[in-house]
């Protein structure tokens, strides 16, 4: 293997070093990377409070950084589950929303036919009949003009028939969030959620002094030039960045704090923030709003071929990001994954990270735990 591609960082904290070999996983990801799957990949393992990070390839294509263990990436949609599904749990538990009230109670702008029977629930199960996209930045030229346009997005199918992937719906709530704080939200999420964690790295307009830290993306045709620090996605740019659909950044040790988190809060129910946790277990179980669909509310829960493997408990959950993320929470066994790339640098017509993640999914599971192999 080319000296370009030599693994970069190994940090391994009180995980039994002895008990478990990681190099099929390292040799994997490593061929991956090697392979054009990214440029180079951040894979995080929390299991029981105890860390495996490790690093591989470079931060970009054509650059001489390598990746590290504080490299920042674009999120996508990681940003529902990490940030606009626990604004949701927030306000669920400060009695500002009702999971099952109309989304019209909370966002005004909600307008069309049969939205009046579009709850809460529905849409954060992707359930709720809005379309899976809009080029909205390119009939929008400000924030309020791009939400009221999602908002007046005609239904797709009748609410609660159809399971459709709906970055629509996620914007829609974020408004719904917003109006109810009377805030962005990413103020509500630094203060309430992301400062009191320490995740300093994690934020959805980070600061130009991280710009060497942070991978870039993609060539943007739209835009014109690479981007870096500057979220991918069309629709949250034309949001300043800040959606509950995508535009958040962050490293894998914060990642792996949020997993922690909510791994904690799966079993314990002693957040802080504090939630219940029967409402950590309503929020991650499997809502079979829709026959077939693995939906949870905000996150997904394994099925076959999707990226959490063949190996995560039934009660997992999870979700993954177009530039190369994922995210899967096995709290039964209190294990967290967490793996980022920018395989969409320097374009995003790169398909060859999908199966990457289930891989390692499956991979860390057979390192870890006997009985999963």
């Amino acid at each position: 293997m080319s000296r370009a591609w030599v693994p970069l960082m190994m940090v391994l904290l009180a995980c039994a070093p002895n008990r478990h070999s990681w190099s099929p996983v390292t040799t994997f990801l490593d061929s991956a990377v090697a392979s054009g799957a990214a440029p180079g990949a951040v894979l995080g393992v929390t299991v029981a409070g105890n860390r495996f990070v490790y690093a591989t390839g470079r931060i970009g294509t054509g650059e001489t950084a390598r990746t590290e263990a504080s490299t920042v990436y674009d999120l996508a949609s990681l940003t529902k589950v990490v940030a606009l599904t626990t604004a949701v749990m927030l306000a669920v538990g400060d009695g500002k929303l009702d999971l099952d009230a109309p989304v019209q109670r909370y966002a005004p702008a909600f307008v069309g036919q049969g939205k009046e029977r579009v709850t809460v629930r529905l849409l954060l199960a992707h359930a709720g009949g809005m379309p899976g996209w809009r080029p909205l930045f390119r009939e929008a030229d400000t924030r309020a003009e791009t939400f009221a346009l999602a908002g007046s997005t005609p239904l797709d199918s009748a609410p609660g028939t159809a399971a459709v992937y709906s970055d629509l719906g996620m914007i829609v709530l974020t408004h719904a969030v917003e109006a109810v704080y009377d805030q962005r939200l990413d103020s509500l999420l630094h203060r309430r959620v992301f400062q009191p964690l320490g995740m300093e790295s994690v934020a959805f307009l980070p600061p130009a002094t991280t710009r060497e830290r942070i991978a870039p993306t993609e060539l943007d045709p739209w835009r014109g030039r690479l981007l870096r620090g500057e979220v991918h996605d069309e629709n949250a740019a034309r949001l300043d960045g800040v959606s509950g659909h995508a535009g958040l950044f962050g490293a894998v040790p914060d990642l792996l704090t949020f997993a922690e988190w909510m791994i904690e809060g799966w079993n314990e129910g002693s957040l802080l923030p504090s939630f219940p946790r029967s409402l950590v277990q309503a929020f991650t179980r499997r809502q079979d709003l829709v026959p077939g669909s693995s939906r949870a509310l905000g996150w997904d829960t394994p099925s076959a071929g999707s990226s959490a493997g063949r190996l995560l408990s039934p009660r997992s959950f999870g979700h993954t990001g177009f530039t190369g993320t994922s995210l899967w929470i096995d709290p039964e066994r209190r294990l967290g994954i967490v793996l980022l790339s920018n395989r969409v640098n320097p374009t995003r017509n790169n398909p060859r990270w999908a199966a990457v993640r289930a891989a390692i999914a499956d991979l860390v599971m057979t390192t870890l735990f006997e009985d999963a192999r």
